[in-house]
């Protein structure tokens, strides 16, 4: 299940990415570079940070009316802590230790309570 959820986020950021033809947007925020990137609407598609070129801090990722649909972590381009990707009607917790998952935790609207 956990290789799956993994499976999944990977595709769902990749093909959010590759659909991109709007140039980024790349601003130096202390030792940071902080990247946008945007749908070809203007709305911003993915935003986060890199340090020494690996993905560092938070980066967040929305769909084309502006909703969140993931956050993520890195800490020099591993992943780490708590990620959260929204779906239509849950909402997953990914917790990733030593760069790989440790736990998944799925809340569905219509419930109200967690599913592990």
């Amino acid at each position: 299940m956990k290789k799956l959820v993994v499976l999944i986020c990977f595709l769902v950021v990749g093909s959010m990415y590759a659909q991109n033809e709007t140039k980024p947007l790349y601003e130096k925020e202390g030792d940071l570079i902080k990247v946008t990137h945007f749908h070809d609407n203007g709305n911003i598609k993915e935003q986060g940070f890199y340090k020494d070129k690996l993905l560092h801090g938070k980066w967040v990722i929305y769909d084309a009316q502006g909703d969140k649909k993931v956050m993520a972590f890195y800490n020099q381009g591993k992943k780490v802590g708590k990620w959260f990707i929204w779906e239509k009607d849950e909402l997953k917790e990914i917790n990733y230790e030593n760069n790989a998952v440790a736990s998944i935790q799925s809340w569905k609207e219509s419930t109200k309570i967690a599913v592990k």
